[in-house]
């Protein structure tokens, strides 16, 4: 066998592969079994007809059709590794010439990933914001835990805001009560806006047993977006009581016997939060400067894949769960067709070149990913599945998506390898040390920002 190698753009190349018949032999032998199995000739039994009365009956045309399909792929992966190729997605084959007995010519075009030049990155510099906990974001922090444990009584009187009030309520349009527009018993925190616009309004200054009428936009259902007239009956007003800030308190909502010790824990945990922020905000930011260094030429038919795959996701996945169509979507985020689409192929063209660098990046540094690395990420991508370890483990190599995750955490290390490199700063000025909140923040962004990519990209 011969091959060559025409580049046609930096991205796409065009392989001729020339193979002499001799060698189509043990493919040919296969064809002759496989069609003796298949079919039936008086006077042979079968599996025993030769095959020139297979040429007689069913024509060599036949023969040579399942011989080539069958070689094909061999002699494609042999010009492949030849030509020391990185291909992407599946190549477009055209047989040029199949001479009987001497040769058989075919070409395969095909997207390969780009040779990339990854410069000296370390003079990467980023500014992140400081990480900085405020008494203010103590105190709403106890607040929000204060929040949990409030209670509600039955209290004679007008409803006000911060009050519990429970709601009949029934909606009408054009005149006529909805199948889906009475609901019973709701209860509601007044201010809160999680129900109707207009519903504050209406139910504050009642008491229980009394009614009120409003006019609201419905926000879901069979009416959903159009005007509605809504009848509110409030059966009956509760009054939120928030515990004492105090030492019982502490002991109530947490393992501290005093306040104090409840608000330095606090303290001790929105620092810990803002510094894994910090760590991807950094991480962000990084990644943002490298792209910009390297060019990256992008395969046509990858990023048409790649958008149509995301664009897929986002309507019969995402969207569907929630009840939205695609158009409904765009409403709601008030951007147009053309906006969304040129949105997405943006965000494509990014996954597939953070990808594309930060796998040049695990070759030039020559990183491995160990056992326990790919067992963590493991634990952390069945966590945000809401599968058990087990599960998701075992869709994982089912699917045959272990060389996935093992290009997930190798991206990881890789940008991680770059912020490393690179000088961070925070808003005041100060050097970083990402140490800390590097643990749990490494491969975020370089994994998450490609993955969706992964599969188009394996080739």
């Amino acid at each position: 066998m011969k091959s060559a190698v025409e580049t046609l753009n930096p991205t796409r190349v065009r392989l001729t592969v020339e193979v002499p018949f001799e060698e189509l032999k043990p493919s040919l032998d296969a064809a002759y079994k496989k069609i003796n199995q298949q079919v039936s000739v008086p006077g042979f039994r079968k599996g025993k007809i030769p095959a020139r009365v297979i040429d007689q009956r069913f024509g060599r045309g036949a023969v040579l059709e399942e011989a080539v399909n069958d070689a094909l792929p061999k002699f494609y992966t042999e010009a492949v590794n030849e030509g020391e190729l990185n291909p992407l997605g599946q190549p477009e084959v055209d047989i040029t010439e199949l001479k009987d007995g001497e040769l058989l010519t075919f070409t395969a075009e095909v997207d390969i990933r780009p040779a990339l030049e990854i410069p000296d990155y370390s003079g990467i510099e980023v500014t992140v914001d400081a990480v900085e906990v405020t008494d203010e974001d103590v105190e709403k922090s106890v607040e929000q835990l204060r929040e949990r444990f409030a209670t509600a009584s039955p209290v004679e009187r007008a409803a006000a805001e911060g009050d519990i009030v429970t709601l009949d309520l029934e909606a009408k349009v054009d005149g006529e009560v909805l199948e889906d527009g009475v609901a019973k018993g709701v209860d509601y925190t007044i201010g809160s806006g999680q129900l109707l616009d207009g519903i504050d309004e209406a139910v504050t200054g009642l008491e229980a047993g009394a009614t009120a009428t409003f006019t609201s936009e419905l926000k879901g259902g069979s009416a959903e977006g159009k005007e509605a007239e809504v009848k509110v009956d409030v059966t009956a007003v509760k009054s939120r009581e928030l515990p004492a800030l105090d030492d019982e308190f502490a002991q109530l909502a947490s393992e501290f016997d005093t306040l104090e010790e409840l608000k330095a824990d606090s303290r001790e945990r929105l620092a810990r939060m803002k510094k894994f922020d910090q760590a991807t905000q950094a991480q962000e930011k990084v990644l943002e400067e490298l792209l910009k260094l390297v060019e990256v030429p992008m395969p046509e038919k990858l990023l048409e894949d790649e958008i149509n795959t995301r664009k897929h996701n986002l309507e019969h996945h995402q969207l569907g769960q929630m009840g939205l169509t695609l158009e409904k979507y765009l409403e709601i985020q008030g951007k147009t067709a053309e906006e969304f689409d040129a949105e997405l192929k943006e965000q494509a063209e990014k996954g597939i070149r953070t990808q594309f660098v930060l796998d040049e990046i695990v070759n030039k540094e020559k990183l491995s990913v160990g056992q326990d690395e790919l067992t963590e990420h493991l634990m952390r991508r069945a966590q945000s599945s809401g599968m058990s370890p087990d599960q998701f483990a075992q869709a994982v190599v089912e699917q045959g998506q272990v060389p996935m995750l093992v290009g997930e955490v190798a991206r990881g290390k890789a940008l991680a390898t770059v912020v490393e490199a690179a000088t961070v700063k925070d808003s005041n000025g100060e050097v970083v040390d990402l140490e800390d909140g590097e643990d749990e923040a490494e491969a975020t962004e370089g994994a998450e920002a490609a993955e969706a990519a992964e599969a188009k990209n394996e080739g």
